[in-house]
């Protein structure tokens, strides 16, 4: 079984982590019904540890991790191959792949642009529209 788990930095803020567990049904529901996972770097869990763990329990014997990320920062680059390493040594036999940051991907200039065109100057500043599995 195939497992995906979206990565991100985490935050304090409950609201701010469930939108990526929105956008992991999101996913889910593209990936027609795969395991889709979500984890935090940093500051909520789970862990990519404890996420991937969890695949692993659940049968997964390949993982993605996602990393949504804009672009090929220091986690990217440092934090997340020695993750990926540490999976691996954790779990033998499970193939983990990294896949790359959303980066400049048409798919993100899309999203950017519908984000762009939908925004009236009637919005209050500051105020943000929530993700919902209906976006």
């Amino acid at each position: 079984m195939r497992a995906v788990i979206l990565l991100d930095h985490g935050s304090r803020e409950p609201d701010a982590n469930a939108q990526l567990e929105a956008l992991a049904a999101l996913v889910a529901a593209r990936l027609g019904g795969a395991r889709v996972a979500t984890a935090h770097l940093t500051l909520a869990p789970p862990t990519l540890a404890e996420a991937a763990a969890a695949c692993v329990g659940d049968g997964a014997r390949e993982i993605v991790v996602l990393p949504c990320f804009l672009a090929p920062g220091r986690h990217v680059r440092e934090d997340l191959p020695r993750l990926a390493a540490a999976l691996r040594a954790a779990h033998p036999g499970v193939e983990v792949t990294l896949a790359e940051p959303l980066g400049a991907h048409p798919a993100v200039a899309d999203a950017l642009a519908e984000r762009a065109s939908s925004t009236s100057p009637r919005d209050r500043p500051g105020t943000f529209r929530k993700l919902t599995s209906e976006d």
